[in-house]
């Protein structure tokens, strides 16, 4: 292995002859600075193997930590409310199939090639820059959820502190921001040291009324809905598998996680498995589970008591606090109640302004080829999720769900059918996601013309452009089209614009014998640090190597490799 191989290009020796030497200008130290930032988790880059030190179980763990949320709670009460029992629970089936389908292979990218799911989308159909639409799509989806923890959370503390609402929307949105900063070595202790605690103040008190009250049972599956009119109907079913298919960008949480897997060998290949599966698309088996609970207890509340409790029923802290009330005295169902919706809301929201952040920063970097640090973007999200909260969005939760779900599935779908179809089927895609700068062209409409059709169709669908008979159906519409869409524009196109370069200018290989990506490292000339080999490329104008972060920074261009014949 030679020297050029493994390390920056050596100084030029001194003489009349030599070439006068090159500064680092202000783009280079630039760079070196945003480098040395996002080092902490790996922020906009490969998670690279000396870092990634934790076992599948724990890894595992933290992802599904952040599935704490209560959302579920409200989603599933709101729907059934609207819609009656079998309607919603056919819709949440109906939505969970369709989440674990196409999370799946998201899931399996993100820990095999480790990576998150804005640089998988960046080499499955979008291009470097066409994937910022879908970025903007996620981050959105990190603010909504978040401003709904912040407002369950603040219902909490209002009725178990008697703290304003306004105040403790505030005082939700500035405790996540200590609890962020850190990256995923905090958040791993967070979500592992937190899980049980949860899990026994959640578990304990559905099963006492599921116990002692079995009568509500058959309650639960007679409930019509508010209006007493929720017959099985199709056409329901679909209107609650629309505001449940809002989660589906939940997967890009989860694999802000994942892309910290371990490699996968033969030793671990089982529990590896299980891990992708498990805290991958598996988280929405534990969404569905949450959302009928939800549903549940809103129809005893509903049911069993008195109208007032009937109110509230679909507010998860007054659903938590009612069970409780039944075999607690009323100031220990109060505390576990309101203790219950701080630690659900601190492991969902840690998550929601960490991925929003790693979200906006992406988007911000590429646009104006700049770093401002991600505590800037976790600063700017928090404020616009402030913003929702005060504007009482928990009002209009289901329409704010279902115009979301439209275009988060269009976005999700899409990667998804790439991957399925185009890489594995059609064999048009490259099989091995590309994400660096110079290496893919700035559009590929492939995935661009597909969110942008499938989403914009079936938005006007879900706002009734196409007439009330096909309103409910706007889910369909969006993963029928991102389903077509996909295949059909990379056969059109011919997968030209999947890569501008299939030549990196490193002869090091990419993968080790396990088909694992490769812990060889190479010291970027700008930054002088050390990457390992899938984050790196070879420089243009100087004989050395430089990395993915430091490409995205790099105005001028000068380091890009330039489009191969």
């Amino acid at each position: 292995m030679t020297d050029i191989e493994r390390k920056p290009a050596p100084a030029p020796a001194a003489g009349p002859d030599a070439p006068p030497a090159v500064p680092p200008t202000h783009e280079d130290f630039h760079g070196m600075d945003a480098a040395k930032e996002t080092l902490e988790d790996y922020t906009l880059r490969f998670a690279p193997r000396s870092y990634r030190r934790w076992g599948t179980g724990v890894v595992a763990t933290s992802a599904l930590g952040g599935i704490a949320y209560l959302a579920d709670f409200a989603i599933g009460a709101n729907i059934g409310i609207a819609h009656g029992t079998v309607n919603a629970l056919w819709g949440i089936l109906i939505a969970a199939v369709i989440i674990f389908v196409t999370g799946f292979p998201l899931a399996y990218y993100a820990a095999r090639y480790n990576i998150d799911l804005d640089l998988i989308t960046r080499g499955s159909g979008f291009g470097y820059y066409g994937s910022v639409l879908t970025n903007v799509i996620f981050a959105t989806f990190t603010f909504i959820f978040f401003a709904l923890e912040g407002s369950i959370m603040a219902q909490g503390l209002q009725l178990g502190l008697g703290i304003p609402l306004w105040l403790g929307y505030l005082i939700s949105t500035l405790m996540v921001i200590p609890l962020v900063i850190y990256g995923m070595k905090a958040l791993a202790k967070l979500q592992v040291w937190t899980t049980p605690l949860w899990l026994v103040l959640m578990v304990i008190p559905m099963a006492y009324l599921v116990l002692s009250h079995p009568d509500s049972v058959e309650t639960f599956f007679q409930y019509q809905g508010a209006d007493g009119d929720g017959a099985p109907s199709f056409a329901a079913m679909m209107l609650a598998a629309g505001v449940c298919l809002s989660l589906m960008a939940q997967i890009a949480e989860q694999i802000d996680y994942l892309r910290f897997m371990p490699p996968r060998t033969e030793s671990n290949r089982r529990s590896w498995w299980r891990a992708v599966i498990l805290a991958g698309p598996g988280w929405v088996i534990f969404g569905a589970i949450k959302q009928i609970v939800g549903l549940f207890v809103a129809v005893y509340i509903i049911a069993k008591l008195t109208p007032d409790a009937a109110a509230t029923a679909n507010e998860p802290v007054h659903q938590f606090l009612t069970v409780y009330e039944q075999f607690l005295p009323g100031w220990a169902a109060m505390t576990l109640a309101v203790v219950l919706v701080v630690i659900s809301q601190i492991k969902i929201n840690v998550t929601n302004a960490y991925s929003g952040s790693l979200a906006w920063t992406n988007s911000f970097t590429r646009v104006t080829k700049r770093y401002p640090g991600r505590m800037v973007f976790v600063i700017f999200n928090l404020a616009v999720a402030l913003l929702l909260m005060e504007l009482n969005m928990f009002s209009v939760l289901n329409t704010i769900l279902g115009f979301y779900a439209n275009c988060a599935m269009a976005w999700v779908v899409t990667v998804a059918a790439d991957i399925v179809i185009n890489k594995g089927l059609l064999k048009i895609s490259p099989t091995v996601p590309e994400f660096r700068r110079g290496m893919l062209y700035a559009f590929n409409p492939v995935g661009f013309v597909s969110v942008i059709l499938s989403a914009g169709l079936s938005i006007a669908v879900f706002f009734g452009v196409f007439g009330s008979a096909i309103q409910p159906f706007s889910p369909i519409v969006a993963i029928v089209l991102a389903l077509v869409l996909t295949p059909l524009m990379a056969v059109v196109t011919k997968g030209k614009y999947y890569l501008r370069r299939t030549d990196d200018g490193i002869e090091l290989p990419m993968f080790d014998a396990d088909g694992n990506p490769s812990d060889e490292r190479l010291t970027c000339h700008v930054c002088r640090l050390d990457y390992e080999r899938p984050d790196m490329v070879k420089c243009e104008t100087h004989d050395a190597y430089i990395c993915s972060l430091d490409l995205s920074t790099d105005k001028v261009g000068d380091h890009v490799l330039p489009a191969q014949a």
